[in-house]
């Protein structure tokens, strides 16, 4: 009985690494979008991640839609975080159903940032 327990156990703790590992690896969608970066942090209780806020303003005097995202790379955030409040252009990557938070806050993977000016 207890081997069977054994077996399940690991098989469900496999599916589940498996499951992870597929979410964070295939992007759902990827594509670039451009604004001022008005907010990076460093932030989590256990698993620290970067999160940001980009403004994307279409034309002047028109509410900016917000478009918040993660960072998993740290050079890539200090670049990000090097260039605040100038106009960027972001690439990411959008991983959906990701098991937990400790990955990220978003769905939105930030891979690069090049500043637009």
């Amino acid at each position: 009985m207890t081997k069977v327990f054994i077996i399940i156990f690991a098989v469900l703790l496999l599916g589940f690494a498996g499951y992870t590992w597929l979410s964070l690896h295939w992007s759902y969608a990827s594509g670039e979008r451009a604004g001022y970066v008005q907010k990076l942090s460093h932030k989590g209780w256990v698993c620290k991640t970067w999160e940001g806020e980009m403004a994307m303003v279409t034309m002047p005097g028109t509410v900016a839609e917000k478009f918040q995202f993660t960072i998993p790379d740290a050079a890539v955030a200090e670049r990000i975080n090097a260039n605040l409040g100038k106009r960027m252009t972001l690439t990411y990557e959008q991983h959906r159903w990701i098991p937990s938070s400790c990955f990220g806050d978003t769905e939105y993977f930030v891979t690069d940032g090049r500043v637009t000016e």
